[in-house]
């Protein structure tokens, strides 16, 4: 492991969204404590409240932002719900019947916690709250309605649970080349990023061009996060991960680095980083937290 990445900060605005999102999730599930059963939102809270730099929420902030929206109270409900989807498939990807790890966040995973059974519960009721939550938004029926419906394709199975199973099968059978995995990884990781871009450019009333670049953003964002994420695996320590290192290749796991070398990889990280750039220009200097955050994703990989 690199001293850059022992040393690297996060940008000041994601640790600041961070903050606001984590006290918008504790109050959501206060909310919840006579309507849940004890022992299922003891099992959500501690996944949704187990820490993490909240990409995806910050990434619905910062481009609801960029594309001139002003209260964040809609906007905000909309990252809490993306982060329950995402913590959703956190919690169902470390359970032993798939990836079987034992660490997350720097904490033990749901099932070791818990046990198994509460797992699997806690994440079905954290998916359901995700969509329950942009539901009630207080917005026209239009905007809730294509809310839901981008949300039910970006991590359904056009999106994320079927990058899921194109990576499992991937397992079994193998892959030939860089485009197989490229493929896993615009649905499993990507799907649900570009969604969080797109979400806070519609919230903010985004014209059309700056919903396009929204959505390159997201894609080109989703992709170089796979890649640093790839890269990392196999550079960084657990430690400084929070969640098992080295697992891809003790499982023999088709990634970019085990494809395409680690050079070659750090390449295409630059050349995702490259076309999210691109796409900031559209928002001048309402992008720049966007910049940063491209920026950020690209470091951690090197």
């Amino acid at each position: 492991m690199t001293q850059k990445n022992k040393t690297m900060i996060a940008p000041q605005f994601l640790s600041h969204y961070a903050h606001d999102v984590e006290h918008a999730i504790q109050t959501m599930m206060d909310e919840r404590l006579h309507v849940v059963p004890e022992h299922l939102l003891h099992a959500m809270s501690y996944a949704l409240l187990a820490g993490g730099k909240r990409v995806r929420p910050a990434l619905v902030l910062a481009c609801f932002k960029a594309c001139g929206g002003t209260d964040e109270t809609q906007a905000m409900q909309v990252a809490v719900s993306i982060e329950c989807m995402h913590t959703y498939s956190l919690i169902h990807d470390d359970l032993p019947c798939m990836d079987d790890d034992d660490l997350r966040r720097g904490k033990a995973t749901c099932h070791k916690q818990f046990d198994e059974m509460t797992a699997v519960l806690a994440g079905d009721a954290l998916q359901a709250l995700s969509f329950e939550l942009l539901s009630s938004l207080q917005t026209s029926s239009d905007l809730r309605v294509d809310l839901l419906h981008r949300l039910s394709l970006a991590a359904g199975g056009q999106g994320m649970v079927g990058g899921q199973m194109m990576d499992m099968q991937a397992d079994i059978h193998g892959v030939q080349n860089v485009l197989e995995v490229e493929r896993i990884h615009i649905h499993k990781t990507g799907a649900l990023i570009r969604y969080s871009c797109e979400a806070g450019a519609i919230l903010a009333g985004a014209d059309k061009e700056q919903l396009q670049a929204c959505s390159r953003y997201g894609e080109a964002v989703g992709l170089l996060f796979q890649i640093a994420d790839d890269i990392l695996d196999a550079t960084a320590s657990s430690e400084s991960l929070g969640k098992s290192a080295g697992k891809d290749e003790t499982q023999g796991k088709a990634t970019y680095v085990s494809l395409e070398g680690l050079q070659r990889a750090k390449e295409l990280a630059q050349n995702m980083q490259d076309i999210a750039l691109e796409s900031c220009k559209t928002f001048g200097n309402q992008g720049q937290p966007l910049v940063q955050l491209a920026h950020y994703i690209l470091e951690r990989g090197q």
